[in-house]
């Protein structure tokens, strides 16, 4: 598998727990509880797996990049969390830093 698909993998697993995580009422309900344990285990093990041919300062900037605007969207969208222009825009700010790190590897 494509160290691109265990990242893809790695990041979406890695929502999923932290969403979990906001389910579980602070470790109150069972089974969102569990899922955080278990998406988290499999969040690292495929992390782990793309570290063994990409570069961990791309794959750690790209997993926690994309991670923090997905959560950010799912806490607008599900949580009814606030969101503004400052949010918006900081968050695009990430993902452009990422995007940066990812052309320059690409150039080296």
């Amino acid at each position: 598998m494509s160290a691109w698909l265990y990242l893809t993998c790695a990041i979406l697993l890695e929502v999923a727990g932290s969403t979990a995580m906001k389910l579980s009422d602070g470790l109150s309900r069972f089974w969102p509880s569990i899922l955080i344990f278990a998406c988290y285990g499999l969040a690292f093990t495929c992390l782990a797996m793309t570290l063994r041919t990409m570069e961990l300062s791309t794959a750690y900037a790209v997993w926690s990049a994309i991670g923090t605007a997905l959560i950010a969207i799912i806490g607008v969208v599900l949580f009814q969390e606030s969101m503004n222009a400052l949010k918006a825009a900081s968050l695009l700010m990430v993902i452009l830093g990422v995007v940066g790190l990812r052309l320059a590897e690409s150039r080296l």
